[in-house]
């Protein structure tokens, strides 16, 4: 479990379904970052015992409510989207309920996830990518501290079709020179 001053980042439970429903059957929020929206709270279920049960997967909860409003990650180089990364290296992701957005709730996790990566996971590089168009997730990994690295043009998402995705990235020098922790 992790800790930041609004939220806290925890693996999912199977009591997290509805949450998860709720914010992610939105059609607004999956698609653009490559995944189907959510049909039902079975099929949030079924996600939370599958895809959200990978080591480093966290339910983003506010703190205030209790209430699990979307998800944040570290995935490494044997993950599904990740097969260029060396050793030592990882990739953050994240999403966030729509009404949610535009708070600063998600850098806050990000944050939270770099420190974890470089001072305990003793990672030496750390990715971020979005596809384009995701303005929202542009401005998460500027104002994470992330440096624009490369564009992959004509790739398939995991949804089958193909996109274009920015590359940003931050060494852990990067990290410990913008005192993050």
């Amino acid at each position: 479990m992790i800790e930041t001053k609004r939220l806290i980042l925890r693996p999912w439970r199977e009591d997290d379904a509805e949450s998860l429903f709720k914010y992610a059957q939105d059609p607004d929020v999956g698609p653009i970052a490559g995944w189907l929206p959510h049909t039902s709270v079975e099929n949030s279920l079924e996600i939370i015992r599958t895809v959200f049960a990978a080591p480093e997967t966290y339910a983003v909860v506010l703190k205030d409510t209790e209430e699990p409003i979307g998800c944040c990650g570290i995935m490494f180089s044997n993950s599904l989207h990740t097969e260029d990364m060396d050793n030592g290296e990882a990739e953050i992701g994240y999403w966030i309920g729509k009404p949610y957005w535009g708070q600063g709730l998600i850098p806050e996790a990000v944050k939270s996830l770099l420190s974890r990566c470089f001072n305990e996971l003793n990672l030496d590089m750390v990715w971020c990518g979005y596809y384009d168009g995701n303005l929202k997730s542009k401005r998460v990994c500027e104002k994470s501290g992330f440096r624009f690295h490369h564009t992959n043009a004509d790739i398939f998402s995991p949804l089958g079709d193909k996109r274009t995705e920015h590359f940003y990235s931050m060494s852990k020098e990067d990290f410990h020179a913008l005192h993050i922790d």
